[in-house]
């Protein structure tokens, strides 16, 4: 059987969750493992407004993860965590999903040359100021709470001007180039 394409899947599951149907038997074999990623990791609230919601946007976010990270549930982790994270810090989980993308592309475990760690490229200096010592920064769920963290309190202290609070979090403030580069990459994910 041909598997169904990016916005056949779609309309499945909205259909499928708009009336309720949930026998897996009804659903090719792939997407009945898709499906039933999904349903799990739209289960697990993470800000989401509720299940169906969570279903749309991690089936859209995940369909644009798929070249970088191959395994399937590997993607929907990550996306679960950006958005919990995200969510709580009150940004857009777009938003940290494109400064990923500009900081690391996706590499838990970068280091740039300045020593920042991890997909939100996080300075050690920080365990100090919001963490602790023994934190881990390559932890996803750590850094994603970290560059969360850190960019609300520049988006609070530049009074939510968006592009000065990015070139602050960059560390270039007063320059657009880096503010820039993340809307760009913002375009993709919405």
């Amino acid at each position: 059987m041909k598997p169904l394409d990016y916005s056949q899947l779609f309309m499945l599951i909205f259909f499928y969750t708009l009336l309720g149907i949930t026998a897996a038997a009804e659903l090719p074999e792939l997407d009945r493992q898709i499906r039933h990623q999904l349903v799990s990791a739209a289960g697990k609230k993470d800000g989401f407004k509720d299940q169906f919601h969570a279903q749309v946007w991690l089936l859209d976010m995940e369909y644009r993860f798929r070249t970088r990270i191959p395994q399937l549930k590997k993607r929907l982790a990550i996306l679960r965590l950006v958005h919990r994270e995200a969510v709580q810090a009150n940004l857009a989980p777009e938003l940290v999903l494109a400064i990923i993308e500009v900081e690391s592309n996706f590499n838990r475990f970068a280091i740039s040359e300045a020593g920042a760690r991890g997909l939100m490229q996080i300075m050690p200096f920080w365990l100090k100021e919001i963490g602790h010592k023994e934190d881990n920064l390559m932890d996803i769920a750590t850094n994603l709470r970290f560059g969360c963290t850190i960019l609300r309190r520049y988006i609070n202290r530049e009074k939510g001007d968006l592009t000065r609070a990015l070139a602050r979090y960059n560390g270039s403030i007063g320059k657009t180039w880096y503010p820039n580069r993340v809307y760009k990459a913002l375009r993709h994910w919405q």
